[in-house]
């Protein structure tokens, strides 16, 4: 496993460093910040894309599935003396968020999900009116699109293009590096549940969403933080090629909106 999946700290300073200098320039384009906007992010983790948007007096609230994920992002808020609002929840759940948020947050969400198209349904109706969705995710075909980064193992932790490799060889892999059942459950299961460039779109236009924005890195934002790698955009000519693109984008990042706007 990467060292900053051990240490929690470090990668929520290291998510608020990524979305304060790329997340919120690229939303701002569209929707600018200012006190009081109401911003969700769902599957927030340990909080730290939220901080930025705190610091920016935002309305900040995140939600996630995990309980102790949610208790790190309420310590973590409080030790930076930044105001937020966390819930160990499923989003569809709590129908009384719905219509209510300017910006809705889904980073490095939508791989894990199984009902996609549901889930893109139900996270129309957290967006107010004129509200916008920021989603972004690995594109499946990537070096690391399997999330084998969180592997204990420190090599396989390491090796890109692996989760490419057939299903049962995968798990070979992963059973001869010692990891636990657990672990090679969850990176079997996003196997299952990847997402490609294509994929995402044809989703956005059966869900009625409409994709304002897109941008496709070849070098990830958050590599910067992680590796001190710059950023770096998709060829304009990659982009275009369906399929081939999915191979050289670490992140998309997309603007999204309800279509009847």
């Amino acid at each position: 496993m990467q060292e900053r999946q051990h240490d929690r700290a470090r990668y929520f300073r290291e998510l608020a460093t990524t979305s304060r200098k790329y997340f919120i320039p690229y939303i701002e384009k569209f929707k600018p910040l200012h006190p009081g906007l109401e911003v969700l992010e769902i599957g927030c983790g340990d909080g730290g894309n939220l901080l930025p948007f705190s610091e920016a007096g935002c309305n900040t609230t995140g939600v996630d599935m995990a309980e102790g994920r949610i208790k790190d992002a309420i310590r973590f808020f409080h030790e930076a003396k930044a105001k937020g609002t966390f819930i160990a929840s499923d989003i569809f759940r709590l129908k009384e968020w719905e219509h209510r948020f300017d910006i809705v947050l889904c980073h490095d969400v939508l791989e894990h999900i199984h009902d996609k198209e549901n889930f893109m349904k139900g996270l129309r109706r957290y967006i107010t009116d004129n509200g916008i969705v920021f989603m972004s995710f690995p594109a499946w075909q990537m070096p690391f699109g399997g999330h084998q980064q969180i592997c204990q193992n420190r090599l396989l932790s390491h090796l890109p293009f692996i989760h490419l490799l057939p299903r049962s060889i995968y798990r070979f892999l992963l059973r001869k590096g010692g990891e636990k059942a657990n672990c090679i459950d969850e990176l079997l299961d996003i196997k299952t549940t990847r997402i490609t460039i294509e994929h995402f779109e044809r989703l956005c236009a059966r869900t009625n969403l409409s994709i304002i924005d897109r941008q496709l890195y070849f070098i990830n934002p958050h590599y910067e933080t992680k590796f001190g790698l710059k950023p770096r955009k998709l060829s304009p000519i990659i982009g275009r090629i369906p399929g081939i693109r999915n191979a050289f984008t670490t992140s998309c990042f997309y603007i999204l909106a309800n279509k009847s706007l």
